[in-house]
């Protein structure tokens, strides 16, 4: 099956290589695409350099200590386990910023703790609200977001209260 696996993309490869052979207008259509594939990307790179700083600051501020001493008793009466505050501050925006507070929660606790089962149903279950409303909104030019940020926000708050219900009940 391993050979099989690590065959699959040179002959996909392959075979669009005889297809450019065969269709010229393939070749250009191709070219095309990638041209607006890289228009794109460097159309994205501000929104990207600006929410990335943001993040830095963000999390070297000590804000997000902070905002974790804040929201730790309400965190406490909802029945969220307070291990995990820094993970749902970051999650909304930067994945790769929510995947370090896991790794260090997983650093912090053992694996079969709750608060490590609950980030990961949590990473699993939602999704950087941010990052995706910011960059491809941009990417099309899409002004105004209208109702997007706030269900994108009660989805959020949503998938967190599911994961730590259901890690109790699956869990614990």
């Amino acid at each position: 099956m391993q050979y099989v696996s690590s065959l699959i993309l040179p002959s996909i490869l392959f075979f669009v290589g005889i297809l450019f052979l065969f269709d010229k207008n393939g070749f250009e259509i191709f070219l095309q695409g990638a041209k607006n594939g890289f228009n794109t990307a460097i159309s994205l790179l501000p929104t990207l350099v600006l929410l990335l700083s943001a993040i830095g600051m963000f999390t070297s501020s000590g804000a997000v200590d902070l905002l974790c001493k804040l929201l730790a008793p309400i965190a406490e009466r909802l029945a969220v386990s307070q291990e995990i505050l820094p993970l749902l501050l970051l999650r909304p925006v930067s994945g790769s910023g929510s995947m370090a507070m896991a790794s260090e929660l997983f650093k912090k606790y053992t694996a079969d703790s709750f608060a490590c089962l609950c980030a990961c149903v949590i990473m699993g279950s939602s999704d950087t609200m941010l990052y995706v409303i910011s960059v491809y909104f941009s990417s099309v030019g899409i002004k105004r977001t209208r109702h997007t940020l706030i269900c994108a926000f009660l989805t959020l708050i949503f998938c967190i209260f599911i994961s730590c219900f259901v890690c109790r009940i699956f869990f614990t």
